[in-house]
């Protein structure tokens, strides 16, 4: 059974920046597709960036261009580097494995807060 841990969120003001990271347990994290989640009060969890093993990305419109997803497979890691953050990017962030039917468990998230 993979474990999720996520971390790096925090409380940063409109425009600045965070990197999150989640790190996975087990092999069959490093071959999947992963992606990064976010999930706001009272809104649904959506889907915001993915990436292949091989490091190919993509990313929702609504962080296109500021967010920048990769991954470290030699320390099972995945990371999101987040810029010019938003108050609408005020979340809780997750990752998980898009492709892999059921989804893995649920980490415990990290909150990311953009106020000024």
């Amino acid at each position: 059974q993979v474990q999720l841990v996520e971390s790096g969120g925090g409380l940063v003001q409109p425009g600045g920046s965070l990197r999150l990271s989640c790190v996975g347990s087990g092999t069959m994290f490093r071959v999947v597709v992963m992606g990064w989640y976010r999930q706001a009060p009272g809104k649904q969890r959506e889907l915001v960036a993915h990436i292949t093993s091989g490091g190919s990305a993509n990313y929702a419109d609504s962080v296109k261009g500021r967010f920048t997803v990769s991954r470290d497979n030699t320390k099972n890691t995945v990371y999101l580097q987040m810029n010019s953050l938003k108050p609408e990017d005020t979340a809780v962030y997750y990752c998980n494995a898009p492709l892999v039917t059921p989804l893995w468990p649920w980490g415990q998230g990290t909150q990311v807060t953009v106020s000024s």
